[in-house]
């Protein structure tokens, strides 16, 4: 189990301990026993893709969706109708204790505006609403004879109203505020409390139990000890962390078990009720798996924070070894002649031991945990210590299913908070509960943890405790400074409710996978550029400093140039055409290199070799049957002509017009599909080069070479999809719009609309403007449209004065930080292609995902990427109309990517650059490519088993020569592991299996 969890080298490094160091016993099995770790291993141990892959579907039936609340933080009323003082009220009374200032004696006013609350809940369609009685409005001052039926009617029209609204209260019997008359006896640090707490819990049961069915004992008692008696953070304020937390928390378990005995013993047979209570649940995930001490480091906070109280309640009715044993050992030297951490006696274990019908968690956030603290690189919020890591969240409930007994789970509390400023239009809230919410389902359909039900915190905004009023977690916006506090409902609330309807994420149609087959004659193809992949020796990159895509004020464009070895792939003619074989594409992209053909840039000096080079690459296209597709100019431009201005000097059109001229009259009869450009990506002065430039050669080929050599010939674009952040938010969709028309405007002259672009970002004084005899050149200059895409952004304004700014959701990461997994986008663009140009005949001329870091060919997220674009350009094609006549895939190969060099792999073959011969090594996207190519698209399952699902497996291949022919580095450390294993198991022959390892899995 430690080998399952721990890999090879982990549980090598425990063997040696308990070879070499034996005890202490304790810590050793602090180790050996993170079984919930082990066990769920397959969410433990997922890359990054699969954590963040989308899961769609529903919950059970009956599942319990709902929203909380608290007493304090909403109900104010603070000292009316006979209400006793708490703990908060008296904090709250002093100035600064809270920022502004800010208390609760208000608050949502919800003790006088019940209808209103009631209003939202039934808005919201929710089936359940958890929210806690206030202790001191019932019994002022903690004890029941000082009872107060004004309180008690107040959460008697409560509850019926609920009920007749069919939603089910879920109730807190103590949420923080304690009557200050019981603090004036040290509240929870006095023991009496056990049996004062259980009287009104009696109450409470006897009173409202026979509509209540859903009890929860105490909220967060992690917090109460910790941060009330410990850190001395929240009422009651008492620092002393050494010791009063564990007398308060003994007092707490002991009250909790001895209210849920009242209500076993006196009334479950006759209400039927649940009772359990609601925990503290960060998630805590070590720095390093693989790392013994790590692992052990973040199983003893989970221990530590958890633990406390469900171990006693849900195991055995004592606190984890690993808490005894961390507090046992420093009382020990700390000179105490017994442990800070109270013990239970027999009796007392057995008694707290099952007192919970089901596990309740509030969760929030994930923290790493080391024996030295790590950062988590994750959004940050409102609260700086609650980043949104939803995956946490799965994780948190896969180990609480293993280490717990798979219990039934109600997520009770679980939310984002955003700052004040944020009033309806809290996005970042949708995002967070649509990601989160997504992990319960993972949890929820494919692990089979019984999640049963799902809180939102909260129903509105409200005082948020330490925080006052500055931070808001509500479904609905409050007004605080309107003695009113009308209530509004966010955007979020919106969302939930329609999560609610669905009761989950239903798959959309945008997901659905389209059955049927593209034209026959499709081009299918795949790509690569002369510079990444034949070797060069020096490219030019015009790189925008400050990116395109703000859209407004001036832009500085600089010249970045990279210098490295040729990557001798000049003479892998064979190799090349080999693998494209293999990916049974009828079609091949590639550029030419400009220098290799006229050295000085100029057709001053032909240059014959290079020129042979690509007779060579064509003559072996055709004799695989693979038509060549390519472009003229791939961003490598000569070093000699950028010495006299590049791109920006206007005598560059006539000579790339005479480039052009001589591949045309040497290669054209071979080539019948042209790309002047790839992606003329350049603003201002460039820009009106390149444009005209590609005119030129359009018009060049057009008159002299068209009618003998019968190709195509246009340009191609480059656009991401742009969605509005928020979709109801005009200013927003604003954005959206001005960033496609920057993408546009490359491809607008083509139609004679140039003026469009300069009129709508205002910058027509930073443009050169074209004469109309240069207008009427450049119209109709395409034969089709080029088009490259990789993903979609998210677009809404910024205010950084004269320029906007632009941010993407968190969708599925790439190895390239502004490439997202976004399919739904590709489509839509293809569609937008369509409506604004008149449907043009669509070549996609490139489209794919990088990855970064340790080589792994079986790449699922590039086969999920190009299974799910595929079939989102099959939609756009069928069922949309878009006249789409060609795919590319990016790339053929990983190859040298520009500013981020080798760092960043698009390929769909892998080269092992370490060796000389440069091998291509098929990924596991290569075979789905060449499988989707041999269909022809994608043909139904329920019509049987298609021949075509069964090509030559080349992944496979791939692996085996991998592991023949090249002896990988991978299979040799496992061999030197093993090696090392053995030997240590030698070794350690005379130790006994360890402890909570059966031997089968031990051995393995």
């Amino acid at each position: 189990m430690v080998a399952a969890s721990l890999g090879l080298k982990g549980w090598v490094t425990s063997r040696l301990m308990l070879t070499l160091h034996g005890p202490p016993q304790p810590q050793i099995g602090s180790i050996l026993r993170l079984g919930a770790f082990e066990d769920f291993s397959t969410t433990s141990l997922q890359t990054n893709f699969q954590r963040k892959l989308y899961h769609y579907g529903t919950f059970s039936q009956g599942f319990h969706w709902g929203v909380s609340s608290s007493a304090y933080q909403i109900e104010g009323g603070w000292n009316i109708d006979g209400k006793g003082p708490s703990i908060w009220d008296k904090f709250t009374q002093k100035p600064g204790n809270i920022p502004g200032s800010a208390n609760g004696n208000v608050a949502c006013d919800s003790y006088s505006r019940l209808e209103e609350d009631l209003y939202m809940l039934r808005a919201l369609r929710v089936k359940s609403y958890r929210f806690s009685l206030s202790w001191s409005r019932i019994f002022p001052d903690g004890l029941r004879t000082s009872l107060n039926q004004k309180g008690v009617d107040y959460y008697n029209r409560l509850i019926d109203n609920l009920l007749a609204y069919n939603i089910t209260p879920m109730v807190t019997l103590y949420h923080w505020d304690l009557p200050q008359a019981l603090q004036n006896i040290n509240g929870w640090d006095n023991i009496t409390i056990i049996d004062i707490f259980n009287d009104f819990c009696d109450f409470c049961f006897a009173t409202f139990g026979n509509r209540v069915k859903f009890w929860m004992t105490f909220n967060q008692p992690h917090t109460i000890a910790w941060s009330g008696y410990g850190l001395g953070q929240i009422p009651p304020n008492v620092k002393r962390p050494g010791d009063a937390p564990y007398r308060v928390a003994h007092n707490l378990l002991k009250a909790h078990a001895k209210a849920y005995h009242t209500y076993d013993e006196k009334y479950r047979k006759s209400q039927g009720g649940l009772v359990s209570i609601a925990l503290n649940a960060d998630w805590i995930e070590p720095t390093d798996v693989n790392v013994p001490r790590e692992v052990v480091a973040a199983d003893r906070a989970l221990q530590f924070q958890i633990g406390w109280f469900a171990h006693p309640i849900f195991k055995n009715g004592d606190y984890p070894d690993a808490m005894k044993w961390q507090v046992g050992n420093k009382s020990e030297l700390q000179g105490l002649s017994e442990s800070r951490l109270p013990a239970f006696t027999e009796e007392e274990k057995a008694y707290i031991r099952g007192t919970a019908d089901v596990f309740c968690i509030n969760h929030y956030t994930t923290k790493i945990v080391s024996h030295i603290t790590a950062r988590l690189n994750s959004p940050t919020t409102a609260i700086s210590k609650q980043r949104a890591v939803a995956w946490g969240l799965r994780r948190l409930l896969n180990w609480i299913k293993e280490e717990y007994g798979d219990p039934e789970i109600y997520i009770t509390e679980n939310g984002v908070a955003t700052d004040k400023e944020t009033t309806v239009d809290d996005t970042d809230r949708i995002f967070y509960f649509k990601t989160y919410i997504d992990e319960a389902l993972k949890a929820h359909n494919l692990d089979g943890v019984k999640v049963r039900g799902y809180i939102a915190s909260s129903l509105m905004d409200s005082f948020e405790w330490l925080n006052g009023y500055t931070v808001a977690f509500g479904l609905h916006h409050v007004d605080f400074t309107n003695p009113n506090r009308p209530r509004t409902p966010k955007r979020s609330a919106h969302y939930y409710y329609q999560v609610i309807k669905e009761n989950g994420f239903p798959l959309p149609d945008d997901e659905r996978v389209l059955y049927g087959h593209f034209p026959k004659g499709f081009k299918w193809s795949t790509a690569s550029a002369s510079y990444q992949a034949s070797g060069a020796n020096t490219f030019h990159l015009f790189k925008d400093r400050q990116n395109l895509r703000h859209a407004g004020g001036e832009h500085q464009w600089f010249i970045l140039v990279i210098r490295i070895k040729n990557s001798r792939l000049y003479n892998k003619i064979d190799k090349d055409v080999e693998v494209l074989k293999k990916l049974k594409v009828n079609s091949y992209r590639f550029s030419i290199s400009w220098t290799r053909v006229l050295p000085d840039g100029t057709n001053n000096h032909i240059n014959e070799a290079g020129l042979n080079y690509y007779h060579r690459l064509l003559d072996a296209l055709e004799a695989a049957s693979i038509q060549p597709q390519v472009t003229l100019y791939h961003w490598d431009l000569p070093l000699a002509l950028q010495k006299v201005g590049g791109w920006e000097n206007e005598t560059i059109v006539q000579r790339f017009r005479d480039y052009a001229d001589v591949i045309f009259s040497r290669l054209g009869d071979r080539v019948k599909f042209w790309i002047t450009l790839n992606e003329p990506y350049i603003v201002y002065i460039a820009a009106h080069n390149l444009i005209k430039a590609h005119a030129e050669a359009w018009h060049l080929y057009n008159d002299k070479y068209r009618a003998k050599q019968g190709g195509l010939i246009s340009i191609t674009i480059n656009s991401d999809w742009v969605e509005p952040r928020n979709p109801n938010k005009q200013e927003d969709v604003d954005a959206a719009q001005r960033i496609l028309q920057v993408d546009k405007y490359i491809w607008t002259p083509g139609l004679g609309e140039i003026v469009l672009y300069f009129l709508f970002f205002q910058i027509k004084h930073l443009l050169p403007e074209f004469t109309q005899e240069e207008i009427k050149r450049i119209r109709g200059t395409h034969d089709y449209f080029g088009f490259n895409h990789y993903t979609t952004v998210l677009a809404f304004p910024v205010d950084f004065g004269d320029r906007q700014d632009y941010e993407g959701d968190s969708w599925i990461e790439s190895g390239s930080f502004w490439l997202k997994i976004t399919p739904f986008g590709f489509r839509r663009i293809l569609n937008f292609i369509k409506d604004e140009y008149g449907n043009p005949p669509i070549y996609v001329t490139e489209n794919g995902i990088s990855e970064r870091g340790v080589v792994d060919l079986n790449d699922l997220h590039r086969t999920h990427y190009y299974e799910s674009y595929i079939n989102q350009a099959l939609k756009a094609l069928l069922l949309d109309g878009v006249d789409l006549r060609g795919y590319t895939a990016w790339s053929l190969m990983d190859n040298f990517e520009w500013a981020a060099g080798f760092a960043e792999r698009f390929g769909l073959f892998y080269v092992n650059r370490s060796d000389p011969t440069l091998p291509r090594i098929s990924k596991g996207s290569a075979s789905r490519y060449a499988t989707i190519i041999t269909c022809n698209g994608f043909p139904d399952p329920a019509l049987g088993p298609h021949e075509c699902l069964n090509p030559e497996d080349v992944y496979v291949d791939a692996r085996r020569k991998c592991n023949m022919r090249h002896v990988c580095y991978k299979q040799l450390l496992k061999i030197i592991c093993s090696c090392f294993f053995y030997s240590v198991l030698a070794m350690s022959l005379v130790e006994t299996v360890p402890i909570g390892v059966n031997l089968k899995t031990w051995r393995q």
